[in-house]
């Protein structure tokens, strides 16, 4: 596939997905559940190629690269969509908390780790917005959704780095994680106008 839409991987997991992550390596179990949040990213993340792509296709949305054509009419409503949510993050700043859920992971198992990363993958709007990009390129393409598969690894990766770094440097870690998420989490707005504006380039060029 056209490999351009690779660091799209990291806009996949930016905000709320990362800090998610981190969050379920201060659980109880942290390893089961970091595995299981990893394993429905993924199962979200194939699922979510095959329906877009099969949706793309019967559509027609990645039909040339016209002007005028549907496809490129829908990209450029998704970067004025992104701009103002950037402007809104920005606004509501001062006044942004994190979500309740996200604290309440801290006491999570694999199984709730599990639905969290399928449903942050599966739901979450700048996500969906990402794999329908992604599934309009392999319409453009006329590829399949195994073409997806680099940009499937990608965000698995991603996915699996802290749970990765924590094992490879476990004490080090355990120190460090804590503090980089209370970071995240009071600096969330941050995070989402850096995505939203990332993702807005990545359509427009």
């Amino acid at each position: 596939m056209n490999l351009h839409v690779l660091p799209l991987a990291i806009t996949m997991m930016a905000g709320p997905q990362i800090m998610c992550a981190l969050v379920l390596l201060t659980a109880r179990r942290p390893v089961a559940a970091s595995g299981a949040f990893v394993a429905g990213v993924a199962v979200a993340t194939c699922l979510g190629v095959v329906i877009t792509t099969g949706l793309a296709s019967a559509l027609s949305l990645g039909a040339g690269h016209r002007e005028g054509s549907f496809g490129k009419v829908l990209q450029y409503a998704l970067v004025v969509v992104l701009v103002l949510l950037a402007l809104r993050n920005w606004r509501n700043r001062e006044t942004a908390d994190p979500p309740a859920w996200l604290g309440s992971l801290q006491s999570a198992g694999p199984g709730r780790a599990f639905r969290a990363g399928l449903l942050l993958i599966g739901l979450f709007p700048s996500d969906v917005v990402v794999l329908f990009t992604v599934g309009i390129t392999l319409s453009q393409d006329h590829a399949g959704p195994l073409a997806a598969l680099p940009f499937v690894l990608a965000t698995v990766l991603i996915a699996a780095a802290p749970l990765l770094t924590y094992l490879l440097v476990r004490d080090r870690a355990e120190a460090a994680v804590p503090v980089v998420r209370d970071w995240l989490t009071g600096h969330g707005w941050l995070v989402n106008i850096i995505v939203c504006l990332f993702f807005a380039v990545l359509i427009l060029v």
